[in-house]
């Protein structure tokens, strides 16, 4: 039997484009790409936290080191330049591969929660710098 789980996640990064009439769907700096796992053209979903839009698309490769983040085509209806968002790509797993299995979790501090509105792109695009990875979720707890 196969179960699936999370494989990768981009946590916190900013949209730095929404191009309705652009063909692809999610372009990701090659460099988050590669440091993910996620590869091109594989299918990832989308939350939006700004507005909890939900949705699924296709992974293409952006410039590496850009800091690019562009959400594309029909997709570009769900998401604004300035957003935050996670971007998730999941695996299929045998019930043997899940105890030696550790997603591959990307985050991004430097994420700010505005509307991107009067932000320069470059800054934008400079919000999409790694600031760690971490292999689990930490455990939450009651009182929060």
């Amino acid at each position: 039997m196969l179960q699936t789980f999370l494989k990768a996640k981009l946590h916190r990064v900013t949209v730095t484009h929404a191009e309705l009439h652009y063909e692809g769907s999610c372009a990701i700096d090659g460099e988050l790409l590669d440091a993910s796992g996620i590869r091109e053209y594989e299918m990832v979903h989308i939350y939006n936290i700004n507005n909890g839009e939900r949705f699924t698309t296709y992974a293409i490769r952006a410039e590496n080191g850009s800091g690019v983040i562009s959400v594309n085509g029909a997709a570009a209806h769900k998401a604004s330049k300035g957003d935050l968002l996670i971007i998730g790509a999941y695996v299929q797993l045998t019930e043997k591969e899940v105890d030696s299995f550790q997603p591959t979790l990307c985050y991004f501090e430097n994420a700010q929660n505005d509307s991107g509105v009067g932000v320069s792109d470059d800054a934008l695009r400079a919000r999409n710098k790694m600031t760690g990875m971490k292999s689990a979720i930490p455990v939450q707890t009651a009182d929060m």
